[in-house]
């Protein structure tokens, strides 16, 4: 007998428990969410994007680099599935996503998922970037499910 288990819809984690610290590798893709802009670091020589960003390309050891715009879209690559009872009994449930990003050379993600049921989420989902607020004035992305199909 399989018991199936009913989750509900995800929903993203409340943005005042999130800090954002930056870095000068990291500053440029923090500044671009505030501006409700995803990007990603692209060597500027050789072509490649790394998340993270870091100062030399593992590829060529150039240290320079660009931050182009990104379309936003991208596929589930992996998921959890978690569930979150607070202590004030607020029951809910958020899915951590793994997103291989459109447009960035294999580049992937983390974010938070809404805009499906959490039982029905599966590998290869399309997504779209959503903006969540953050503490600090920062903006965290998260994603939206474009084809719950």
């Amino acid at each position: 007998m399989t018991t199936s288990i009913a989750y509900g819809p995800a929903r993203v984690l409340p943005g005042e428990q999130i800090h954002i610290s930056t870095n000068p590798d990291t500053e440029p893709f923090w500044e671009a969410a505030k501006e409700r802009r995803l990007t990603a670091c692209q060597c500027a020589s050789c072509g490649q994007f790394r998340m993270p960003p870091s100062a030399y390309c593992p590829n060529c050891s150039s240290k320079e680099r660009n931050w182009p715009t990104l379309p936003g879209t991208g596929q589930v690559f992996s998921y959890a599935i978690c569930n979150k009872n607070p202590a004030n009994g607020e029951d809910y449930v958020y899915v951590p996503v793994v997103v291989e990003l459109d447009q960035a050379g294999g580049v992937r993600l983390v974010g938070n998922l809404t805009g499906c049921n959490a039982e029905d989420m599966h590998i290869g989902m399309r997504v779209e970037v959503e903006w969540t607020d953050i503490c600090d004035g920062w903006v965290l992305p998260n994603f939206r499910v474009t084809d719950p199909a």
